[in-house]
């Protein structure tokens, strides 16, 4: 009689089913009119979507299946968990177009996924070509956590910037601008990326000192920082 057996890829796949779960969560959050907590699903379940890649590589159990898997639960987690909060939240208002602009996150999204499992060459990339979609979901879900109140909604004049940041997300998922990967935490990663990994420990820091408040500026100058590169050496390129 065959006995079960556990295998390392258990381990990476586990943390993706909570991520997975973290990011249905949220859905349930968000129509029980509870948007904090919503968005603050949606960050956990990108430290669990962290930690899965991280123990892939710690277990040596890297796999098509895990790929595959990690970008249903993101299409779940960071593409229809962030598009039906901020329609609930303030989209609702605009009826069928807040349906359309806010399904943009999603669908974005779910491209943007498509295009990095089809380019995907091995089990590990020095950039992504697009705005990472949890990145795209955790900007989202900072705007919320700094600028929504209770019975209020988003505060005057930051929800002005609601449609135009949903916008640029989407526009960012399936552009062609290159952002880089977190370092790896061993010392090898620290030698080939040594400003990346200074620059995630200051974040770190910084998010510390205000408990959090910092996050969605954080978000904000790795996406410029990605757009003005993107046009220098577009320039660069000219001159």
């Amino acid at each position: 009689m065959n006995r079960f057996r556990v295998t390392p890829s258990v381990i990476p796949n586990l943390f993706t089913a909570m991520n997975m779960f973290c990011g249905f969560l949220s859905i349930i959050n968000a129509s029980q009119s509870k948007f904090s907590y919503a968005a603050w699903l949606i960050v956990i379940a990108a430290i669990f979507d962290a930690l899965d890649g991280m123990m892939a590589r710690l277990t040596n159990s890297s796999s098509e299946l895990g790929v595959e898997l990690d970008s249903l639960s993101d299409v779940i987690s960071f593409g229809a968990a962030p598009a039906f909060l901020i329609y609930e939240i303030q989209l609702i208002n605009y009826n069928s177009l807040g349906v359309i602009i806010s399904s943009s996150l999603m669908i974005a999204g779910g491209f943007r996924l498509a295009r990095f499992n089809v380019q995907l060459v091995g089990f590990s990339k020095e950039y992504f070509k697009g705005l990472p979609i949890p990145s795209s979901a955790i900007t989202l879900a900072a705007f919320i956590l700094s600028f929504y109140k209770p019975g209020i909604g988003i505060e005057s004049p930051y929800s002005s910037f609601t449609i135009p940041l949903v916008l640029v997300l989407s526009a960012l998922m399936v552009s062609s601008i290159k952002y880089d990967t977190l370092p790896k935490f061993s010392l090898k990663g620290i030698k080939e990326k040594p400003y990346h990994f200074g620059f995630v420990i200051l974040s770190l820091i910084i998010l510390l000192l205000t408990s959090g408040k910092a996050l969605f500026f954080i978000f904000v100058f790795i996406i410029l920082f990605g757009i003005f590169r993107h046009l220098f050496y577009l320039l660069a390129k000219k001159i």
